[in-house]
């Protein structure tokens, strides 16, 4: 069973370099619009089973814009537990400061999960994190007559979940970088448990020239 997940469209506060996390939920800008049908249009094919997505506006209405594409529109499912990384009291403030303000806990967030400790603003743990997004695409797996499945979510969280979907250590989830917006990842499931195989990681290849550039500070 193919697995598909994409982030979100480009948000107002993408482009204004703030934390978003897991409460905190800028508009999306209009130049996501043709993002979003973009990666619609090469999704357009296949028969999505169901689409997941965050419950917050930024993935849903990407959700939404993306199934209006398809050949055969499906349900779309939203949930909580596939909401932004918690970034605590950082949600909402301006990336670049908060890195001269922790600047090894930023290190940590975008390089080392594994000594990433998010106490000083209270934020989630990754180890949370993971648990309730991994155990939703199980679930989703296991619950599933024979998919495709789409998964709609955000950069931070996002980037780590699939990582640890196929196999990999706390220590090794950043290793290949953030997932940009309306990228596209593919993961084959065998099995209702992981790990899966990786497919496809972050292809933007389909929004070459309609001028919003990716992003993957997260």
């Amino acid at each position: 069973m193919k697995l598909y997940f994409t982030r979100h469209g480009k948000t107002r506060w993408n482009q204004e370099k703030r934390f978003q996390g897991m409460m905190g939920d800028s508009p999306l800008l209009p130049e996501s619009k043709a993002a979003i049908k973009a990666l619609g249009t090469e999704l357009k094919e296949i028969p999505f089973e169901k689409i997941y997505t965050s419950s917050l506006k930024r993935a849903y209405l990407t959700a939404e814009g993306i199934n209006k594409q398809l050949t055969r529109p499906t349900e779309i499912v939203r949930s909580e537990d596939l909401r932004e990384l918690g970034l605590g009291k950082l949600e909402g403030q301006l990336i670049p400061a908060i890195m001269e303000r922790y600047p090894e806990d930023m290190v940590n967030l975008r390089h080392h999960l594994d000594l990433y400790d998010p106490t000083p603003f209270d934020g989630e743990k990754i180890e949370d994190m993971l648990k309730r997004i991994n155990d939703l695409v199980e679930k989703a797996v296991e619950e599933s007559q024979e998919g495709p499945l789409l998964f709609v979510g955000h950069g931070a969280a996002l980037t780590a979940a699939v990582q640890a979907l196929i196999g990999k250590p706390l220590s090794e989830l950043r290793a290949m970088g953030g997932l940009f917006n309306n990228s596209l990842t593919i993961l084959e499931a065998t099995s209702s448990k992981p790990p899966y195989e990786l497919i496809r990681w972050n292809d933007v290849s389909f929004l070459e020239g309609i001028g919003s550039k990716p992003d993957s500070l997260l």
